[in-house]
C-alpha cells in the first residue's frame, strides 16, 4: 500500500458501541475524529452484536464506516470468541492495513495477521494498586493486556505516566511505545450555554457557587481527601457538588460527613444527563479531582477547556492532563487539599490567572492536534513495516 493513499483501518468498536463513559468515550473519539479529519480513508469497526450497541449513534460519522458482526450462527451466539478469534480472519479476508484496539486488548491470534497491529494501554491500575481489583479480574486483565502488548506492533499509551507503567511491568522497548493524549468531547470547548446551565441549576437544585467533583465514587478516586478537607477548610460557605456513579465506597464518605457534620455542604447526584455535565463545569468555582491513580484524568482537561481553576492530586498522571498552572497535593495530605481549595476560593486574581493558564494548556489536546498525531503514528509504523520487507 502507498502510505499516501487510502489506509483501510479496522477498530475492535465493541466500547465505542456499548460503553457510555471511560473506553468508550475515548473509542467514539478516536473514531469519530480520523473519519472526519481523514475521509478519504476506509473505516471497519469490529462489533460484537449490533442489536446492543446503544452509543453506536454518538459517533457522528459511524455512517461512513463499515460495520463488521459476527455473521454465522455459532459466532453470533459466541460473540466473545468471535471477538478475540475469528476477527483475525475477517481482518485477511478484508486485506486491513491496520487494526487498532482500542480499549487494551487485540485477537488472541492476531499475530498471524500482515496487517499492522496497534493498541491502546489506558492504565495498568490493576497492577499498579492491587487492592482495588478481585484476584481473578487482576489475571485476567494482565493476560489480555500483556499479550496485546507483546503482539501489537506499535503500543499508544495515553500519558507518559502509562508508557513508564507499560515499560515497568511488562519490559516492552520504549521505541516500541508512542505516546498520544486523550481528548475530551468537543461540548466542552463550547461557550457557556445559559439556557442550559440555568437548567441544570433547577433540575439539580445546585448551589450558586460550588467545588465539583466529576468520576465514580469508588476508594481509588479518593473522595474522601475532599470530604475531611471540608474540616479544615477557612471558607465554610464552600459547598461540594459531586457527580458520579455510586458506589459501596460512597457509603463510606457520607458515614464520614455525617460523623462530623458535613452532610449539608456535601450534594450527590448520581444519574447526570450527559448533556448538562459541561454546564455543571461551568458554573463551579473550583474544580478537584483528588483521585490517587489514573491512565491520564480527562476530568481534568475537561475543567481547563470549561475555565474551572483544576486541583488534582501527585503521584500518577494528573499533571500531565491539568498542567503547570493546575495545583497538585499530596493524595492523604487533606490540609493541603483545604488550603488549595481555600485560595481558589478567596483569592480572584490567582483564579483568573490559573483560567487563563489552563485555556493555554488545554490548546494542546484540541481533536485536530491528536488526531492529526495518531495519524503520524499510523503512517510512520506502515513505512516502518513496508521498509522492512524491501
Amino acid at each position: 500500500m502507498d502510505i499516501k493513499g487510502k489506509i483501510r483501518i479496522g477498530f475492535d468498536a465493541k466500547r465505542a458501541a456499548q460503553n457510555g463513559t471511560g473506553l468508550g468515550n475515548y473509542s467514539r473519539f478516536v473514531i469519530d475524529s480520523l473519519i472526519d479529519r481523514y475521509p478519504n480513508n476506509d473505516y471497519l469497526l469490529y462489533i460484537p452484536n449490533s442489536k446492543k450497541s446503544p452509543h453506536l449513534n454518538e459517533i457522528t460519522n459511524a455512517d461512513k464506516a463499515e460495520k463488521h458482526c459476527p455473521h454465522t450462527p455459532f459466532t453470533r451466539l459466541c460473540s466473545a470468541l468471535w471477538r478475540i478469534w475469528h476477527i483475525t480472519d475477517d481482518i485477511e479476508h478484508e486485506n486491513l492495513d491496520i487494526f487498532h484496539g482500542l480499549s487494551n486488548e487485540l485477537p488472541l491470534n492476531i499475530a498471524k495477521s500482515k496487517c499492522l497491529k496497534i493498541v491502546t494501554i489506558h492504565d495498568l491500575i490493576f497492577k499498579h494498586c492491587k487492592q482495588y481489583y478481585h484476584q481473578i479480574d487482576r489475571w485476567i486483565y494482565d493476560q489480555k493486556f500483556y499479550r496485546a502488548c507483546r503482539n501489537a506492533d506499535v503500543v499508544v499509551a495515553v500519558s507518559e505516566f502509562t508508557k513508564q507503567e507499560i515499560i515497568h511491568y511488562y519490559g516492552i522497548a520504549p521505541e516500541k511505545i508512542k505516546v498520544v493524549y486523550q481528548g475530551c468531547n468537543e461540548s466542552f470547548r463550547q461557550p457557556a450555554d445559559k439556557t442550559l446551565m440555568e437548567e441544570a441549576r433547577r433540575k439539580y437544585s445546585l448551589p450558586d457557587n460550588f467545588v465539583l467533583y466529576v468520576g465514580s465514587i469508588e476508594e481509588r478516586k479518593n473522595l474522601m481527601l475532599i470530604a475531611k478537607a471540608l474540616n479544615s477548610m477557612v471558607a465554610k460557605d464552600a459547598k461540594v457538588v459531586v457527580v458520579g456513579k455510586k458506589t459501596p465506597y460512597t457509603d463510606k464518605v457520607k458515614q464520614y460527613l455525617k460523623d462530623h457534620d458535613l452532610e449539608s455542604r456535601v450534594l450527590f447526584l448520581h444519574n447526570v444527563t450527559y448533556n448538562y455535565l459541561p454546564s455543571f463545569y461551568h458554573m463551579a468555582r473550583v474544580f478537584v479531582y483528588p483521585s490517587r491513580i489514573e491512565g491520564f484524568g480527562i476530568p481534568m482537561l475537561e475543567a481547563l477547556c470549561c475555565g474551572v481553576p483544576a486541583i488534582g492530586c501527585k503521584g500518577s498522571c494528573l499533571e500531565e492532563a491539568g498542567g503547570p498552572h493546575s495545583i497538585y497535593v499530596d493524595p492523604d495530605d487533606y490540609k493541603g487539599m483545604a488550603n488549595a481549595i481555600d485560595m481558589i476560593w478567596t483569592d480572584e486574581k490567582k483564579r483568573r490567572e490559573m483560567i487563563n493558564r489552563g485555556h493555554e494548556y488545554e490548546q494542546l489536546f484540541t481533536r485536530e492536534l491528536l488526531t492529526d498525531k495518531l495519524m503520524d503514528v499510523y503512517k510512520d509504523a506502515l513505512k516502518t513495516k513496508q521498509e522492512m520487507f524491501c
